[in-house]
């Protein structure tokens, strides 16, 4: 059926001068990034020596996963203390230095903060499990009896995100069954009560320490969670719904609820008292985009990540419908628009678009015993659908190792397996291990090729990663650094961030898309047989060797300035 252009939304060219609405943001994963120690762990001091090199590829800023300090439950993202870096990592100073050679070379950083959970390791939940019940530590948490004859049962019907139930029940002093906490993920990461305005007290002075220290932003982690309906009630369909949502229905009892806009309202006021555009980008898994769109009104998130986009399968009239929602959605409150083709939390795109664009995404990665991957044709499809993404107007988040064309781990063994997904489902879910693999950076340099000097890695690379190291393609004609290197240039010369949007119905069709952005045009063929292409110079190609006046291949992206 052909795509009905009546639809067709436009954008408009975006003067205003704030960096973050038309960045390009690298996203590190501290753990998997360099190892300057030989540990086997990264560190910043490993990615302090590595930024001349995010600095060549032509970022523009990096948002670092979380590296406060930890029991390392769920990566970093069951925070004990907000304060301080985690030993893993390094210390306070490492990561004042690191913000200074970022700096030094242009690049902004943002680091990831996490607000709806603590570690059950943090002094404010250790201090509410020995208080009273009704204590003002206590109330930092939601604790609440339990049901049933003694307080057997949970107290609502949640479950985790993680799997198994929202609740863990406590044991008092004299070793009888308590009452119960929350949790919305892992049970080591109970959940802030943020009706309480201590804890809003804490996590501004938590932004102040940051930002006093020189960060340019936050990413936020699950903002859409911090609210809970008053009084917990039982979600009315969990069966169904799950630990999640079911779009186009009323919003579940511990998701979305209007109580957190007015907290980030307070912060982005605090953000904008600093000096040099800071900025909030929040993780918020919000959908219909209209919804989405009410978190980045002009006083709260400056941008969300584009969830629509990223969970999008790489079909004409999907995206077609999905850019058209984005545009939409956030030009309606003066917002840019994300663009995200992989994360930590989901299948490398070189991966997923090897066959299995229809798996889902979010926590659940490929094991040994799934269908692999068609490796050639993943990395020949995420080649063709960074380029065509990295020339829509907004702000576009990589993820590192992306540029390198990495594929995901998917033969990762069970006993290296770390995410707290694979053991809450008994293995039911293979979690997000295979995305979070460490880089490689020199080929045969230890068996983790050149993520540190020793070969020691916190998780086993491939063997393949070999031939996808930085320095098997650093200035190695059509290989896809260079691919990333060229177009992001050619991204900032051409001012294709702040660029305005154009369908061009020529090419929108059930086995094409193609657009503008001021003269440039982008097509991209999704179908099999060959597509003319109008007379202009071929600026970018996704495939090496292509020139002026030759057809546009099954697979190929292509930008044109006409």
């Amino acid at each position: 059926m052909p795509i009905d252009l009546t639809s067709a939304v436009s954008h408009k060219p975006n003067y205003k001068s704030a960096w973050w609405r038309s960045a390009v943001i690298y996203q590190i994963y501290p753990r998997s990034f360099a190892d300057s120690n030989g540990d086997g762990m990264g560190d910043l001091p490993g990615i302090t020596s590595r930024l001349a090199s995010l600095a060549a590829l032509g970022i523009d800023a990096i948002w670092l996963s979380p590296f406060m300090r930890s029991p390392q439950k769920d990566a970093g993202y069951d925070v004990s203390d907000y304060r301080d870096v985690d030993p893993l990592f390094g210390t306070l100073a490492d990561f004042d230095a690191m913000v200074a050679r970022a700096h030094e070379l242009k690049i902004r950083v943002l680091v990831d903060l996490v607000p709806n959970h603590t570690s059950d390791q943090h002094a404010w939940f250790q201090a509410a499990l020995t208080a009273e019940p009704g204590s003002p530590e206590r109330a930092f948490y939601h604790f609440k009896d339990g049901k049933g004859e003694n307080g057997e049962l949970p107290p609502n019907n949640w479950v985790s995100m993680f799997g198994g139930p929202a609740w863990t029940r406590t044991t008092n002093t004299d070793g009888t069954p308590g009452d119960w906490y929350l949790h919305l993920f892992d049970s080591s990461q109970p959940d802030l009560n943020w009706e309480n305005p201590k804890v809003e007290e804490a996590f501004e002075d938590i932004l102040r320490f940051w930002l006093d220290r020189g960060v340019d932003g936050f990413r936020v982690d699950q903002p859409h969670a911090m609210g809970k309906a008053p009084g917990l009630p039982d979600h009315p369909d969990v069966e169904r719904a799950g630990a999640g949502f079911i779009e186009g229905e009323p919003s579940p009892p511990m998701w979305f609820q209007e109580s957190v806009h007015p907290i980030f309202r307070k912060w982005r006021a605090i953000l904008d008292s600093y000096p040099g555009d800071r900025a909030m980008c929040g993780e918020a898994y919000v959908l219909p985009l209209s919804f989405m769109a009410l978190w980045v009104r002009p006083d709260e998130f400056n941008q969300t990540f584009n969830f629509r986009f990223l969970d999008s399968e790489w079909n004409p009239q999907v995206l077609f419908n999905s850019i058209n929602e984005s545009f939409q959605a956030f030009d309606g409150v003066g917002a840019p628009s994300t663009w995200v083709l992989s994360n930590h939390d989901i299948i490398r795109h070189a991966s997923r678009m090897g066959g299995l664009t229809g798996r889902p995404t979010a926590s659940n990665g490929i094991g040994p015993e799934d269908p692999q991957p068609d490796r050639e044709l993943g990395l020949r499809r995420a080649r063709a659908a960074t380029l065509f993404t990295l020339a829509l107007p907004g702000s576009m988040y990589l993820y590192q190792g992306e540029e390198l064309g990495l594929p995901e781990h998917t033969t990762l063994e069970p006993k290296y397996r770390q995410d707290p997904t694979y053991a809450r489902t008994n293995g039911e879910r293979v979690g997000r291990d295979g995305c979070r693999v460490p880089l490689p950076w020199e080929a045969g340099v230890g068996a983790a090729n050149g993520f540190n000097n020793t070969g020691k890695s916190w998780l086993p690379q491939p063997q393949i990663y070999a031939e996808y190291s930085r320095d098997q393609q650093e200035g190695v004609a059509g290989s896809t650094l260079e691919l990333y290197k060229h177009a992001l240039k050619l991204r900032a010369d051409l001012k294709l961030g702040e660029g305005s949007f154009d369908w061009e119905p020529e090419f929108v069709t059930d086995s094409s898309l193609g657009f503008r952005n001021g003269d440039i045009l982008v097509v991209h063929n999704f179908g099999h047989e060959p597509i003319k292409l109008p007379f202009g110079q071929v600026i970018a190609s996704s495939l090496s060797g292509m020139t002026s006046g030759h057809d546009l291949v099954a697979d190929q992206t292509v930008w044109l300035k006409l």
